[in-house]
């Protein structure tokens, strides 16, 4: 009897190593992890600079025309992709858009919210707030992904908002009509994270990445150029001074074709990371952006509290960062 009491905890034992080895076999290799989300902050670091340096630097009237670029330059970059067989997904149809809802009106509010937000706040205001997106993305990876959140990964989001109320709440030239554009940016850029990990799980044998990004944009796009279309916007783009300056056209250019590739960088952190650390990664990267905000856009005010909350922000930035990448048996999730 001794004898089977112990064949069984052999087995059992023997069933724990190969569950286990199952398991580090299919789990993202760290190189992929820390690689991607590393894109994903260059990327986004590049756009949120060039963007302000766009709509504030040089005063252009229309967050919704540069939205549309960004929507044209991935729509056109990737069927462009597609017929010369660098990407594949499939033909536009019915089921296409069943298969990416509600994804493309999640992208068209995150697109224009996202650039009327950076308008309509100073750059570092801006990506504090844009912190309060991690406690909606924790809050949807439980609810729709049924993910719950180490207590580790708890404290860190907590110095995070903490630290973006102490900034905000004391901003001198705080923006209520910007903050409403940020705080609404946050909730969908929380849906979209979560949605895309859903869509990247549920549909990897038929839309894929580029798949989704390109009916994501080619779905909305019709409905972001009757939006500009309607509004007075193209009366003051029409009239807009810098048109004829080289530099102005190339910081444009390279706003709308970022678009893309912030995008896909999105949806590459997301599959090999989550999105819970896809969103607090686009927080970490802001500390480039806070000090970069001191050089760009001319319209930072110092603060004392301003200062200080930022910094609570970016250290429970650090500490999330350090838990995920630095000590991952630490960082686990319950799946419920």
């Amino acid at each position: 009897m001794q004898q089977s009491a112990n064949a069984a905890a052999v087995t059992k034992e023997g069933a724990s190593g190969i569950a286990a080895a199952e398991i580090a076999r299919t789990r993202p290799p760290w190189l992929a992890k820390a690689g991607t989300a590393l894109l994903y902050a260059i990327a986004s670091t590049l756009i949120t600079i060039v963007n302000k340096s766009v709509l504030t630097g040089y005063g252009f009237p229309s967050y919704r025309f540069l939205a549309a670029c960004q929507m044209l330059a991935t729509v056109t970059a990737l069927y462009a992709a597609k017929r010369l067989g660098r990407a594949r997904f499939p033909d536009i149809g019915w089921r296409a858009f069943a298969d990416t809802f509600p994804m493309p009106l999640i992208h068209l509010g995150n697109v224009e919210l996202g650039l009327a937000g950076t308008k309509g706040l100073s750059l570092p205001t801006f990506t504090v707030l844009r912190r309060l997106a991690v406690p909606m993305t924790m809050a949807g990876e439980y609810y729709l992904l049924r993910v719950a959140a180490d207590p580790f990964v708890k404290t860190s989001v907590a110095m995070m908002v903490a630290g973006a109320v102490v900034a905000a709440g004391n901003d001198v030239e705080l923006n209520a009509e910007g903050c409403a554009f940020v705080l609404l940016n946050d909730l969908l850029t929380a849906a979209h994270g979560v949605f895309s990990k859903r869509k990247l799980n549920a549909s990897k044998r038929r839309m894929g990445k580029c798949g989704l990004l390109y009916c994501s944009s080619l779905f909305v796009l019709p409905l972001a150029l009757a939006h500009l279309y309607f509004s007075d916007d193209l009366h003051h783009v029409y009239r807009f001074n810098y048109w004829l300056h080289p530099q102005f056209l190339i910081q444009i250019s390279v706003s709308s074709m970022m678009g893309l590739v912030l995008n896909y960088s999105t949806m590459l952190c997301i599959q090999y990371n989550s999105a819970l650390t896809t969103t607090i990664i686009g927080c970490l990267k802001n500390i480039i952006v806070y000090y970069a905000g001191m050089f760009v856009g001319g319209d930072y005010v110092y603060t004392f509290y301003n200062f200080i909350g930022i910094n609570i922000s970016i250290i429970g930035s650090l500490l999330y960062t350090y838990v995920t990448f630095r000590s991952p048996e630490l960082m686990k999730y319950n799946i419920k």
